[in-house]
């Protein structure tokens, strides 16, 4: 019998603020299992981890313990989230509360207004006692918003409009090539046409001394 892996939570170093990416969760019919590899070679890999997020899974890992088989973020029964209750119970939710997504608003007491858009640009609104049931609504009702996934995008473009070589951004990505980073994950930054002006500016000219 094979080794066991290490419990992802052991994966998770915040001495040296990294993540070891080196093993997938795969949700089918509502059923997640882990599979012990990623899709490719390049997909093992370590991401450093940002000051604000070494924080936030900091303050998290001192409030919630990790789960059976090392899960950093479990559900209410100390099981592996499934995406598709995390996308209609936590990632729209929080788009609502954020503004990305519908609005609601206090009318009074006991009293909340929810209002969002539909595929026409029809508003629709409707109105809550709480507003935890107004943003649910708002949630479950507005169509598109941005999806979890495309975080992703944002911070591979991100990474590039910053100055980090492509390279160092394919390797956090697990990119098998560096192309791929570049079609799929970045796009026109602000700024761009004044950048390539400057970076081909002529330097004001030199009196000849001869």
């Amino acid at each position: 019998m094979p080794r066991p892996g290490p419990r992802r939570a052991e994966r998770l170093d915040l001495t040296r603020k990294t993540v070891e990416l080196v093993r997938v969760a795969v949700e089918v019919a509502g059923t997640v299992t882990i599979k012990p590899y990623p899709k490719s070679q390049a997909g093992r890999r370590t991401v450093p981890v940002p000051d604000f997020a070494f924080e936030l899974l900091t303050a998290h890992r001192d409030v919630f313990p990790a789960g059976p088989r090392g899960e950093v973020f479990t559900n209410s029964s100390a099981g592996p989230l499934r995406r598709t209750l995390f996308r209609a119970r936590v990632w729209r939710p929080s788009l609502v509360r954020a503004g990305l997504l519908g609005n609601v608003s206090r009318l009074g007491h006991f009293k909340w207004r929810a209002a969002w858009l539909d595929l026409e640009g029809v508003e629709w609104t409707a109105e809550f006692t709480t507003e935890r049931e107004a943003v649910a609504h708002v949630a479950k009702m507005a169509p598109g918003g941005l999806r979890f996934h495309d975080l992703r995008h944002s911070y591979a473009t991100e990474l590039v409009s910053r100055g980090v070589p492509v390279n160092d951004v394919q390797a956090v990505m697990g990119h098998e090539k560096p192309s791929t980073t570049l079609n799929l994950y970045t796009h026109r930054s602000d700024g761009r046409d004044q950048r390539i002006r400057e970076a081909f500016a002529d330097d004001p000219l030199t009196p000849n001394d001869d």
